[in-house]
């Protein structure tokens, strides 16, 4: 009778998981799932390697589970990377242009953002360096001088 029970619970997240991969496939205009899930293995893990604590494990219990996995699964770095920083970090990891990457990178964290909600995302965004709000698909506030 549990077994009867989980495998709807199991399905749900394979998709969710797969929701996800189509809403970056269609908003990043990849041609195959597997380009889009490239892009979303890659964003999510070095999103994991810049979010730490409460806000991380947050995050990852609102994504799908395989994305969540993606995402805890990374050692957080030491010094997180700015917005940009990260963008040349992940380019220089797949030898992929900076551009392309960038544009990786906001399809993806767009989805992360459905995921999360506007508040989790706020609080994502005050835990990074500056320069990941237009990745999320938001504008990069300042505080005035």
């Amino acid at each position: 009778m549990m077994s009867e029970r989980r495998a709807p619970f199991q399905q749900s997240h394979g998709t969710a998981y797969e929701q996800m991969l189509e809403k970056v496939r269609y908003e990043g205009a990849y041609p195959t799932r597997e380009k889009a899930e490239e892009a979303v293995r890659l964003v999510l893990a070095g999103l994991g390697r810049q979010l730490t604590g409460d806000v991380r494990a947050e995050l990852a219990a609102r994504l799908p589970f395989e994305a969540a996995r993606i995402l805890t699964t990374q050692i957080p770095d030491s010094q997180p990377l700015t917005g940009w920083a990260f963008v040349k970090d992940l380019a220089a990891r797949t030898g992929a242009s900076q551009a392309t990457t960038r544009w990786d990178t906001g399809s993806v964290l767009s989805a992360v953002a459905t995921c999360a909600g506007p508040d989790l995302i706020t609080r994502v965004l005050h835990q990074l360096p500056a320069g990941y709000a237009l990745l999320f698909g938001r504008a990069e506030l300042t505080p005035a001088a």
